[in-house]
């Protein structure tokens, strides 16, 4: 029942990422440079539902149904839902930014092998080339990721001081005022991709010497 569950979950998540990534790449080679404008309208909702579905992950790490350790992966997740639904669904015109366009590209290139990946995991099935680039590719991506979220949390922080979005006062003359969040967030940002990348590369190590080992025998 366990695998069962894990192989559909993945298998929802695998389909939800790849008609984002194939819609994006058919709207880009059909409509040029004006697809990026409107990625956010067209695959906005998808994406937000995906995301939103992946927050199961840290419930299927708690109750030990999946093997991860939960502080990377929590890092992961929250790093992705600041970005998606606080910065570019709260404010209409950062979603028309080329950068929204640039990350689902980096989420769903990394999310697809991830999920294909452990998809066939469940079944008992492994291939060295997919097993080496769910392993491999988030070494150039991830970083690139986290200075697409920066530049996205920059681009942001002019609308935010304008509109006053999510920005309120408190009791005895206190106020939240989310630029200055924002700004504290872009330094965690940063502290969290190196504590996210060094787990990550660690992970990569024993995966791939694990691997090596059983194909020898």
């Amino acid at each position: 029942m366990k695998n069962a569950y894990l192989f559909i979950y993945y298998l929802i998540q695998f389909c939800g990422h790849s008609w984002i990534f194939t819609n994006m790449t058919v709207r880009f080679f059909s409509f040029g440079k004006d697809s990026m404008i409107d990625t956010f309208y067209t695959i906005g909702l998808v994406m937000r539902l995906c995301q939103s579905i992946s927050l199961l992950e840290l419930l299927h790490i708690y109750v030990g149904i999946e093997s991860n350790h939960l502080f990377p992966r929590f890092l992961q997740l929250t790093e992705r839902i600041i970005i998606l639904f606080v910065v570019i669904t709260s404010q209409d015109e950062i979603q028309e930014k080329y950068v929204v366009c640039v990350l689902f590209i980096f989420w769903n290139l990394l999310d697809m092998v991830r999920y294909t990946h452990s998809m066939l995991a469940v079944t008992g099935t492994s291939y060295s080339v997919l097993t080496w680039l769910s392993q491999t590719l988030w070494m150039p991506i991830y970083p690139l990721c986290v200075l697409a979220e920066a530049f996205a949390i920059y681009q942001s922080l002019p609308y935010f001081e304008s509109f006053g979005t999510y920005s309120t006062k408190l009791p005895l003359d206190l106020a939240i005022y989310l630029p200055y969040v924002l700004k504290l967030y872009l330094l965690m940002l940063f502290i969290g991709m190196y504590f996210t990348y060094s787990h990550l590369y660690s992970e990569r190590r024993d995966v791939l010497r694990v691997f090596s080992i059983k194909k020898k025998m």
